[in-house]
């Protein structure tokens, strides 16, 4: 009988030619899942013939985030059971579904995976664990309201872990992304994936480049969790960073998207999550520390291990000090009035310059900005975000534009409309991109220093 690797690679393309294609380049690690919901017109048997048998085979319904109707559950059985002459290697049934005579009677070369997709809030994993049905592998599937309640999944999966029961159980939508990639830390034997050339299944599920990229497959339970927590994060470009340096430092450490933008959710996830080291931005750089007894602004902790108490740093003071050290000396417009501001005016206070800050609720007129002279100026708002994100203060940067001879633009995007307009007025630009790389640098000496595992 064929084990069920770690990856299991949802076949989510619109054309099932692009599916097979992408299939047949995968690896021994990963086991294509073949949804019959998604390929309603081709005959079942012939897709799994296609595979050469090397599929999990699932029939989804509305109800659990596939396309059969609910209300033709005959007929979804009957798709599941047309694949069985195919001999697939294994094939999902749902957990409290009676198992069809065609389907027990095929039990001697075709594995069951049991499959149950609960309603938000409902978190009945320990109880289903005790009560299993027959089968030889089982996956529970919950939705994430909280960063914290994926870490309510991680005492089952150590316990079916220890008594041999291949479970994955994990948590959908962008804040159960650490009880997908966490899968194999926390007990799990499995994980679900979506195609690198395709889109999601579901909310939340990851590329398998990127589990592949972040190792979640060799992930034991000695390894802690770091990551970037805010809103917005999946945007970050902090794994893509930190994951390799970690893995070169050969540090049994992950590093993390966490979306979260309020600090008592956020604190109430550390601990659960068993968070070892944080990367802190918009909106919680300054009420994340505050929640945890740390002055701010931070946009960096760490501790060595659960229970001890955290440390903070500011490595955007950091890098802007270090890139304010090539810039002509003069008066600053400063642009913003959060966390990223708030330090960039202290680094600028600090090195004697003086500084007229601007934001929505606190404005400046044409005049003072023209007064001012500014030699340089720095743009701290979140304008740039998005792609369609207008030049923040418009007027007043004209008014700039005379004695400005050099710029700051702390949003990484490439080409945010400030930096387009600080290009062509001739300013020496200091791009987000270097300023990020510039404090996630100090950030990972940190991680990599500081941070020991669970």
């Amino acid at each position: 009988m064929n084990p069920l690797p770690f990856h299991l690679v949802t076949l989510s393309h619109s054309e099932w030619d692009v599916a097979l294609a992408y299939a047949k380049h995968l690896g021994e690690d990963a086991l294509p899942e073949l949804r019959l919901d998604l390929f309603p017109e081709v005959d079942p048997e012939g897709l799994v013939d296609a595979l050469k048998r090397r599929c999990l085979v699932t029939c989804r319904r509305v109800s659990e985030g596939g396309r059969w109707p609910d209300e033709d559950e005959s007929g979804r059985l009957a798709q599941l059971v047309r694949a069985l002459p195919g001999r697939p290697q294994w094939l999902d049934l749902e957990w409290d579904q009676p198992i069809p005579p065609e389907i027990q009677a095929a039990r001697t070369h075709v594995r069951l995976l049991r499959s149950i997709h609960v309603a938000p809030g409902v978190f009945d994993l320990e109880a289903r664990l005790r009560d299993l049905p027959s089968g030889e592998a089982f996956k529970w599937v919950g939705w994430a309201g909280h960063l914290g309640d994926n870490g309510r999944l991680r005492a089952s999966l150590a316990w079916a872990r220890d008594h041999n029961i291949r479970l994955s159980a994990f948590l959908m939508g962008p804040k159960g992304i650490p009880s997908r990639a966490m899968q194999a830390a926390w007990g799990g034997a499995f994980t679900y994936a979506a195609p690198d050339d395709g889109p999601p299944a579901a909310p939340g599920q990851l590329p398998l480049a990127t589990l592949h990229a972040w190792q979640a497959a060799k992930l034991h339970s000695g390894y802690g969790l770091c990551g970037v927590i805010g809103d917005p994060v999946l945007h970050s470009r902090g794994p893509a960073f930190h994951n390799p340096r970690l893995q070169h430092a050969l540090k049994d450490l992950i590093y993390l998207p966490l979306l979260c933008g309020d600090a008592a959710e956020a604190v109430a996830a550390l601990d659960s999550l068993g968070i070892l080291g944080l990367s802190i931005t918009a909106p919680l750089k300054l009420s994340l520390p505050e929640a945890l007894g740390l002055q701010g602004p931070l946009n960096t902790l760490w501790r060595r291990k659960m229970g001890d108490p955290w440390q903070g740093a500011n490595t955007d003071a950091e890098a802007f000090r270090q890139s304010l050290s090539n810039q002509q000396p003069g008066p600053v417009l400063l642009l913003g009035e959060g966390g990223v501001a708030r330090s960039s005016r202290s680094v600028l206070e600090e090195s004697g310059r003086a500084v007229l800050q601007v934001s929505r609720r606190s404005p400046a007129r044409v005049e003072e900005v023209a007064a001012l002279a500014p030699v340089g100026i720095v743009q701290a708002t979140s304008l740039g975000m998005s792609a369609e994100d207008p030049v923040p203060f418009p007027g007043l940067l004209e008014a700039a534009k005379s004695s400005a001879r050099w710029a700051v633009e702390w949003v990484y995007k490439e080409d945010t409309a400030f930096a387009l307009w600080a290009r062509e007025a001739g300013l020496d630009v200091v791009g987000g991109a270097a300023l990020f790389e510039a404090q996630a640098v100090g950030q990972s000496r940190r991680f990599i220093e500081g941070c020991g595992g669970l």
